[in-house]
């Protein structure tokens, strides 16, 4: 069973939740949804349960709900940040069920990281607040996965100066290993073939357009291909996501956020999952946001939340298989 948390509860997520069990009640997979019921009232039928065990023999006829109350009533596209508490709960106690054993895979919907910081929440995102209520800070590695590209950023949300100040060799190995381990783990990949892509343009060309590949990179590159991986760059930023280059890894490994996700999305928008390697649960999340502009008006694409279920089941499989 998976655990499907709230969002933010004045954007999509309530949405694409309906929708979602619409087009899963039959064929699965299963999860029970961790918030208010009234945000789903209306779209599709709806199981309040007394606990997860439940959730089963509902899924095919209703909505199950593990129920939390907001603080004030959500409008759709109109966040307001005294929800915010309801937010964070819902994520908390979406760990505590896998971690108890009684779920198998968290999802979240998309939450504005401004609501919730506006409450005291002091995480970027999603990523690291998980790492540190599994008693994994900093281990968190951000993996965005479709039907045509995985990528994975060493660097995340930060602004573009910071992210070239924070790379460092050693962010660089750790980041790749999580990776491989978790691509080994979780996805079945026996040898998962990394490719990493340069930081400037023409990958540095020989130090003439930055020194960052000499210096930092291939140093990084040359320590993982020595333990075994297999692992080929730096590579051109440019050519790097080409259909023929694509065919020749399993992962590019990015030096800053939009090098990634400008061709993970470009490529796969409507089917990208977020997965959070390097934690001791699985975890998954639509590649969107909670699109306030759209909420409310029966627009809301629930392809990337199909998706992101389809994919956390999966990867539960694996794991307990592994």
């Amino acid at each position: 069973m998976l655990v499907l948390t709230q969002g933010d509860p004045a954007g999509i997520g309530p949405e694409i939740t309906a929708k979602a069990w619409q087009a899963l009640r039959e064929s699965g997979p299963a999860f029970v949804f961790l918030g208010d019921p009234a945000l789903l009232e209306g779209q599709a039928p709806v199981r309040v349960l007394g606990s997860i065990a439940e959730a089963p023999a509902v899924f095919p006829h209703a909505i199950p709900v593990l129920p939390l109350s907001l603080s004030v009533p959500a409008l759709p596209g109109t966040p307001d940040s005294r929800n915010a508490g309801s937010v964070i709960e819902s994520i908390t106690q979406a760990v505590r069920l896998v971690q108890s054993g009684e779920a198998s895979a968290v999802v979240t919907n998309p939450i504005s990281k401004d609501v919730v910081k506006q409450a005291g929440f002091t995480h970027p995102g999603h990523t690291g607040y998980l790492a540190e209520l599994c008693g994994v800070p900093g281990q968190d590695v951000m993996m965005l996965a479709g039907p045509s590209l995985r990528v994975v950023p060493v660097t995340v949300h930060v602004a573009l100066r910071k992210a070239i100040e924070q790379l460092t060799p050693g962010l660089i190995i750790r980041t790749a290993r999580t990776t491989v381990e978790g691509l080994k783990r979780d996805f079945g990949l026996p040898n998962p073939r990394v490719a990493v892509a340069g930081l400037n343009p023409h990958a540095g060309e020989g130090g003439l357009m930055g020194r960052e590949e000499l210096d930092c990179i291939t140093p990084a590159i040359r320590t993982l291909q020595a333990e075994g991986m297999t692992i080929s760059g730096p590579l051109p930023p440019d050519t790097l996501f080409t259909p023929e280059a694509r065919a020749r890894y399993d992962v590019a490994l990015c030096m800053y956020h939009d090098q990634g996700l400008i061709p993970l999305k470009t490529l796969d928008m409507a089917e990208g999952v977020n997965i959070t390697l390097g934690l001791p649960i699985i975890r998954t999340s639509p590649d969107h946001g909670t699109a306030f502009d759209i909420a409310g008006t029966g627009q809301a694409d629930p392809r990337s939340l199909l998706a992101a279920l389809r994919l956390a089941a999966r990867l539960a499989d694996n794991r307990r298989k592994a």
